[in-house]
């Protein structure tokens, strides 16, 4: 049922793009309503009205459909996490906000698009090219706050910067993976008040 490519097949000419996002568009409508897991690349076919064939035109696999699905909410949950920080005035302040508006957005979407967010555990478990850019992106955010701390005093910095930027991540992680944060709902309010608290503690010079 699951063909797996190791990533999203690019677009296969600007003209044929319209389509592209329609195929998109109706396959978020599917797997929301019928679940990722569940659901072939027939299925899909025959709900939108389109031959499997035409649908391989843009897509090589029901991974790749569901890769710019995930893609498309993690960068959902990022636009949430980058108003939450964009005017915090410290940086302890940034790491706060970064920590509780990540599961917040997480759980946001856990509970009112659980169908959708199980594909983005299923990316998190197989580690998508998805998944691994919203990781990446996360670590980014955590180095930049870092380093704001650092420069104006408010953080230690005898520690290597990747040791510290890496440990607050594994600190984060089972509150930030889609994977994880499905078992740790019920911790996650208290875990990013208490965790953040503790890792501004650490962090202080």
């Amino acid at each position: 049922m699951n063909e797996h490519v190791s990533s999203p097949s690019p677009e296969r000419g600007p003209s044929e793009h319209g389509v592209r996002e329609q195929v998109i568009e109706a396959a978020t409508r599917y797997f929301g309503h019928y679940g990722y897991e569940k659901t072939t690349v027939s299925d899909l076919a025959k709900a939108i009205g389109f031959s499997k064939a035409y649908i391989y035109k843009f897509f090589d696999s029901k991974q790749a459909i569901g890769g710019v699905i995930c893609s498309n909410r993690l960068a959902m949950i990022m636009q949430v996490v980058d108003a939450a920080i964009a005017d915090a005035p410290t940086a302890s302040e940034r790491l706060r906000r970064l920590f509780r508006s990540i599961t917040e957005a997480g759980s946001e979407l856990f509970f009112h698009d659980r169908k959708l967010y199980d594909i983005a555990a299923v990316a998190s478990r197989e580690q998508w090219p998805s998944v691994q850019g919203h990781e990446q992106r996360i670590r980014g955010l955590i180095q930049q706050i870092l380093l704001e701390g650092r420069e104006s005093g408010e953080f230690e910095r005898k520690t290597p910067l990747d040791e510290t930027t890496n440990a607050i991540y594994l600190v984060m992680r089972p509150y930030v993976s889609p994977a994880q944060l499905q078992y740790n709902l019920d911790s996650a309010p208290e875990a990013a008040v208490q965790l953040s608290a503790l890792i501004l503690r650490s962090l202080a010079p």
